[in-house]
């Protein structure tokens, strides 16, 4: 399955940000790319385990 993430860098703030209207819970930032990337990697599966409806 594929989602859409939408990766902005905030200048304000100095931090990239990680948001998806896919993944409802994520929103992410980081100093570096690539540690939010991998941040990412990880959070997407459990909040997808936390949004799953429970019968």
């Amino acid at each position: 399955m594929e989602y859409k993430i939408q990766l902005l860098w905030d200048n304000e703030a100095s931090v990239w940000v990680a948001t998806s209207t896919d993944v409802p819970g994520l929103v992410l930032e980081s100093g570096s790319f690539d540690a939010l990337i991998e941040r990412v990697r990880y959070a997407i599966p459990e909040l997808l385990e936390l949004n799953r409806p429970k019968y």
